[in-house]
């Protein structure tokens, strides 16, 4: 018995699935850079890479979340709110701390926040993930955004109605749409029972591998799903 997720999510959790945002996405006219920054000291950490994940986000959770929260200065343009967006590529070690914040870089050229805008619609975000986990294991921004971009491209996303369902019904999701994944390289992320995103597990050279530190939310956790904006 699925119960009221999985019979909302067999009917209408799923409208359709999309690579990237909207086909019609247009970085704005007046699109800069975000600045570059300084991170805490605490937060560099130079430990060697076992694996990466790619993390997909739930847009209107992000907004909800990180949008009332000015000093991350990472919101989103509406695009990003209306489903799954590219959150990063991640370097990760064989156990915490994983790699963050291993050099210092200068701020992001505008062709790559632009070529990048519509899959993660924030300058400000792409800043963070260049310096965050780029700077850890690519030599520029280019190569980074380049095997973002690839990875992210080549994943369906669907788009989620229901306003619960279980981790289970969410990994069901995208491996109905990408049938070359395992339910054990899917992690299912959230936040005080709030679904936030989902994470893929790669090898070093870039195959699909089971994530070592698990899949996140059991199987049957009901998460509260976050409606997308209205266009």
């Amino acid at each position: 018995m699925r119960g009221l997720a999985g019979i909302l999510f067999g009917a209408s959790a799923i409208l359709s699935a999309s690579p990237a945002l909207a086909a019609n996405c247009r970085p704005p006219h007046d699109l800069q850079p975000a600045a570059a920054y300084t991170p805490p000291a605490q937060e560099v950490v130079r430990t060697p890479t076992a694996y990466h994940l790619l993390a997909v986000a739930w847009g209107p959770e992000w907004r909800r979340t990180q949008g009332q929260i000015p000093a991350t200065a990472q919101t989103l343009d509406d695009a990003g709110a209306r489903g799954f967006f590219l959150h990063g590529l991640w370097p990760n070690g064989v156990a915490p701390p994983y790699p963050r914040y291993c050099r210092p870089v200068a701020s992001l050229p505008l062709y790559t926040v632009r070529s990048m805008y519509c899959r993660t619609p924030s300058a400000e975000l792409l800043q963070h993930e260049w310096q965050a986990h780029g700077a850890c294991g690519w030599r520029n921004p280019r190569d980074y955004f380049a095997d973002a971009a690839r990875l992210y491209d080549q994943l369906r996303t669907p788009r989620l109605k229901a306003k619960e369902m279980t981790a289970g019904d969410i990994r069901r999701a995208f491996l109905r749409l990408n049938p070359a994944l395992r339910a054990d390289q899917i992690i299912v992320a959230h936040r005080d029972g709030h679904f936030s995103e989902v994470r893929i597990c790669y090898s070093m050279t870039y195959r699909p591998r089971a994530c070592p530190a698990g899949q996140g939310a059991a199987e049957q956790t009901r998460l509260k799903i976050t409606a997308p904006i209205k266009h």
